[in-house]
């Protein structure tokens, strides 16, 4: 049970970023009340909240990540913290701490596996005792893709009476790129893992977040190869690492639901014939390279595309459960912006506002594990996204 009463039901911290400014932006244009602007710079704050059309009464909270003491006093007076600060194996640590000391729900946009097993590890017990609800990966990674095979398996059990064994996530449209964060954060991900190999463990296991339990082999989803459940060639997907981890932590924690057996894997797919398996070959060799998110200059943390962009963006992704007997079963995700700004603010400000509304028990979790039900709705009538069955 987490705190029911504090000055602020949200805080916004680092809403002066560029992130986190759509996020304030988000809950300004919602009409949200009790939520406040957190940052470094007070000056800094109401100059966005000028900016972004705020109430000029919206409260302003100066919080850093280099001073313990003022993370602990902002958690201290709200019921969530929305964090946008990453990467967040730099920035994060002494927030999740305080979350989990001060019973504060937390929710962020962390795709680094690693750092979020270092943290299940050292806050977890803390978090439960506490009320806290830690939540990882509240925007496009791994959002659409937890509650998208959380969607799938109900409707599997419910029509087959038994989850899909096998469920295969496939990228079929995306436009908009990957985040100045996310790039980030892969960064200090390597150089991380280049100091303590004990990570680049952690990153190859599909089951690095569900402690004490190992599920069968997974398709590694890194080779290209023809998907006769599409009739396309498949080729990898630069987020499939950290949202196949998130998955597994979800079945685990809920219980095994999708069964102690599942198989997970995504990929993209690309077109038919021998046009398809180039591309699919190109991306593949394009993974591997330096830089796997593309050639030119790519946006640093703070910085994102234009409104118009934003808005032009949209993706959708195609789950296939199939059984042993050939029955199988199709869903599909979809959201009407691009993925790593404009859906993903929306999606971490709605996560946040189902954590008020739900009463679960603290511990560092997962979205489809505490609110998967409740927080399809809202991204349903609020977010833009499309939660659908397919023939």
């Amino acid at each position: 049970m987490t705190k029911t009463k504090a000055e602020f039901d949200i805080i916004v911290y680092g809403a002066s970023g560029f992130t986190g400014r759509l996020v304030a932006e988000y809950l300004a244009k919602r009409g949200i009340k009790r939520w406040a602007m957190a940052g470094r710079s007070a000056a800094k704050l109401a100059e966005v909240r000028d900016l972004i059309g705020a109430p000029k009464d919206t409260p302003l909270v100066e919080a850093d990540a280099s001073a313990p003491e003022t993370l602990t006093a902002m958690c201290n007076r709200a019921r969530v913290i929305i964090t946008t600060v990453g990467p967040y194996q730099l920035y994060g640590p002494e927030l999740v701490k305080a979350c989990a000391e001060t019973g504060t729900d937390y929710v962020d946009l962390c795709g680094e596996p690693a750092w979020m097993r270092h943290m299940i590890d050292a806050h977890d017990v803390t978090a439960k005792r506490s009320g806290a609800r830690i939540v990882f990966s509240c925007g496009f990674d791994s959002i659409p893709f937890d509650l998208g095979v959380w969607f799938l398996q109900q409707e599997a059990i419910r029509q087959n009476g038994a989850p899909a064994p096998r469920v295969k996530g496939r990228v079929r449209k995306m436009q908009g790129g990957a985040s100045g964060g996310t790039i980030a954060s892969l960064t200090e991900t390597m150089k991380a893992a280049a100091k303590d190999l004990s990570i680049v463990g952690l990153l190859r296991s599909p089951f690095a977040l569900t402690l004490g339990f190992e599920g069968p082999s997974q398709p590694s989803g890194m080779i290209p190869e023809y998907d006769s459940a599409t009739g396309t060639w498949a080729a990898p997907f630069v987020m499939a690492p950290i949202n196949t981890k998130n998955v597994h932590r979800s079945n685990f924690l809920l219980g095994h639901p999708y069964g102690t057996d599942f198989t997970y894997d995504e990929m993209m797919m690309t077109t038919i014939g021998d046009a398809g398996k180039a591309i699919a070959e190109g991306i593949a060799t394009a993974l591997k390279s330096a830089n796997p998110f593309g050639e030119g200059p790519q946006p640093k943390p703070g910085e994102g595309p234009s409104a118009e962009e934003r808005e032009a963006g949209f993706y959708d992704i195609l789950f296939i459960g199939e059984y042993p007997d050939g029955k199988s079963i199709r869903a599909s995700v979809k959201g009407d912006r691009d993925p790593g700004y404009g859906s993903t603010s929306k999606m971490i400000a709605e996560s946040a506002l189902t954590l008020l509304e739900v009463d679960t028990p603290g511990g560092v979790v997962t979205p489809g594990a505490i609110m998967a039900k409740p927080l399809i709705a809202r991204l349903t009538a609020n977010a833009g996204l499309e939660f659908a069955l397919e023939s």
